[in-house]
């Protein structure tokens, strides 16, 4: 079975194309060993994956956003097209059917420390052909995003299926080896440390500077590390050295979905005309706002409040 949610407004500032997944979390007072039962508290489900949450982290924003994904015809699918069409997100690129929805099992320690399963479920099932259907939802963004929570293929064909003028961002996470075609039409590519460190291999450096200089020589048009607390860097093929980009300092409770709302914003205001280091700016304020509050989605700012930092 296979339909979507209904037709796509003439124009977005931005397309996020990747998963859509139901968090199941529960939490423990230890995590078992092999073979082992242990008792955890009530079963909370929230609503996440990196696509369906950076596509509510634009919105929220105030982003004309759309969503090209996979879900299944079931409650969490349900749960999942419920909570974009909350935030204001376009769900007409929502597919639905295939495999049930891809679903993350998370159990939560005392002390926060989390062990993850995820079944992919539907998100292994957005192909290439899913892609190539909606050129014209594709047609219509300013800026596309992607993330590898999907199949490589897929985030290959969506590469190759942008329109003319339409700006390529991506978040290689988790981390896989890259074909030179995406790399190329990335711009940017948005790394934290370890998805630096897993490209470049032996070849990083010691310093975000040096692997900045080692990301650009991939053939990226440019590149954004984050840096946590520290901001980001951002390097720019066009010119210029890389440059950082301050984050302001905040109370963090939770970094869970920072990464995620910090690369909606880029992208966003990248579509909007502002120069890479500009956005980065802006995008540093979102993910900081976010690690104020507890939860993914749930803690994603609007415009007013990254204003008040």
């Amino acid at each position: 079975m296979q339909k979507n949610e209904g037709s796509a407004p003439s124009r977005h500032d931005l397309l996020v194309v990747g998963s859509a997944n139901a968090d199941l979390v529960v939490g423990v007072d230890r995590r078992p060993g092999p073979g082992e039962t242990v008792l955890g508290s009530d079963l909370v489900v929230h609503p996440g994956g990196k696509g369906a949450n950076q596509a509510v982290a634009a919105a929220r924003l105030g982003a004309r956003t759309a969503l090209l994904a996979r879900v299944g015809d079931d409650a969490h699918g349900r749960l999942l097209r419920a909570s974009q069409q909350e935030a204001g997100v376009d769900t007409g690129g929502v597919l639905v059917g295939g495999a049930p929805t891809g679903v993350a099992l998370i159990t939560v320690d005392p002390s926060g420390d989390n062990s993850i399963v995820v079944s992919p479920g539907a998100n292994a099932r957005l192909t290439p052909g899913d892609i190539r259907a909606a050129a014209p939802l594709l047609a219509s963004a300013r800026v596309v995003s992607v993330q590898l929570e999907i199949p490589l293929d897929s985030v290959a064909e969506t590469a190759r299926s942008l329109a003319p003028g339409t700006r390529l961002v991506l978040n290689p996470s988790p981390p896989a080896p890259l074909p030179d075609e995406v790399l190329a039409a990335c711009d940017p590519l948005v790394v934290n440390e370890h998805e630096a460190r897993f490209i470049l291999g032996e070849g990083a450096g010691p310093t975000p500077e040096s692997w900045a200089r080692g990301l650009t020589a991939l053939g990226p048009r440019s590149v954004v590390i984050t840096l946590g607390a520290d901001g980001a860097l951002v390097s720019d093929t066009r010119g210029g050295d890389p440059v950082r980009v301050p984050s302001p300092r905040v109370d963090a409770v939770d970094t869970t979905g920072a990464g995620d709302a910090f690369t909606a914003a880029l992208a966003w205001r990248l579509g909007l005309g502002e120069d890479l280091t500009e956005a980065a700016g802006y995008a540093v304020r979102v993910g900081a706002a976010a690690v104020t509050k507890e939860g993914a989605q749930a803690s994603f700012p609007t415009a007013e409040e990254v204003a008040a930092l």
